[in-house]
């Protein structure tokens, strides 16, 4: 058994085709099905067995599915890791939720590396979908995962580090805020948000699918801007309303610049977590970072007021240079 073969056929069962596999590793097709082959016999199992226009995996197949792309994903971070083994420090790869990453990133990476002594390293953070957050931690694509919890628990050591509110609002002049609210209300109005939407798997979303899913009244249109920061700007011209976190317009609403509409079940309860494989498996800086973001100063830095302090990024790299 190879890096290679495993490699090869964790893509086929990921993919659930040899072509497209093939196509991801820039080799031929051939060649794919002869890493197979070898290591068919290797194993004494098929493996998977042709199925339409796709496979099949086996019972032995499903079997090594499970461990195969974990194999190649540690196989990869030791190469990595040894190639960069004489650099002073080697960056850290966060993954973010949308949220997160807007409001709390920054300032929590600040403080992080204000306290953590000899970490003078990089901080590479991409932001994504809770939805992508376990499997990228499961294929070494990423260190540890700050913000929603992700859907896929298994295999991984989630810590759950700050619960945080979001609340309806409106500007003053809104009609929503001389009126009693209702769903239906609600309906009729445009909802803003930062780029990700609301997200799934959130306190959020299930908020939602609460309130209107299960009143049968469909749900409300809401509009992704570039930034929840630009949302905010639009409820606040009278454009529409949105949920936003009430540490971020606390002042506002205190003001009186924004209105808190009142609504069942608000304000919104969610929690932020800190998430990393299991067993000892992350890379050390990801534990301590993990161990970091449940203390008082983490938390102080994440609230602090003066607005949002993070990176918006989404789907691609952000390379946060920051020394202790």
């Amino acid at each position: 058994m190879t890096l290679n073969q495993l490699r090869a056929f964790a893509l086929v069962a990921r993919l659930g085709s040899l072509r497209a596999a093939a196509a991801a590793l820039n080799i031929s097709e051939p060649a794919v099905s002869s890493s197979l082959a070898a290591l068919r016999l290797d194993l004494g199992d098929a493996l998977f067995v042709r199925a339409g226009a796709g496979i099949a995996l086996t019972a032995g197949g499903r079997a090594l599915a499970d461990h195969a792309q974990e194999i190649v994903g540690l196989a990869d971070q030791v190469r990595w890791e040894v190639s960069h083994a004489e650099e002073s420090t080697a960056n850290l790869r966060v993954v973010a939720t949308a949220g997160f990453a807007e409001h709390a990133a920054g300032r929590l990476l600040d403080a992080f590396t204000r306290r953590v002594p000899g970490h003078s390293g990089g901080i590479d953070v991409v932001v994504e979908s809770a939805d992508d957050v376990g499997s990228l931690l499961q294929d070494h694509a990423c260190d540890v995962a700050l913000g929603a919890r992700p859907p896929q628990g298994n295999q991984l050591e989630v810590v759950p580090f700050l619960r945080y509110q979001r609340v309806l609002v409106a500007a003053p002049e809104h009609p929503l805020t001389r009126l009693p609210a209702s769903l239906t209300a609600l309906l009729k109005e445009l909802w803003f948000s930062g780029p990700a939407g609301v997200e799934e798997f959130t306190a959020e979303s299930r908020w939602l699918a609460a309130s209107f899913l299960a009143s049968a009244l469909g749900v409300p249109e809401i509009v992704p801007l570039s930034s929840e920061t630009d949302a905010l700007a639009a409820v606040r011209d009278g454009e529409g309303i949105m949920l936003a976190f009430m540490h971020i317009v606390r002042a506002e609403v205190a003001a009186g610049s924004l209105v808190v509409l009142p609504m069942p079940n608000t304000p919104i309860a969610g929690l932020w977590c800190a998430s990393t494989l299991d067993h000892g498996r992350a890379p050390a800086a990801a534990r301590t970072l993990q161990r970091f973001v449940t203390t008082a100063e983490a938390t102080a830095a994440m609230l602090a007021p003066g607005g949002s302090r993070g990176v918006a990024r989404r789907g691609s790299k952000v390379h946060v240079a920051l020394w202790s």
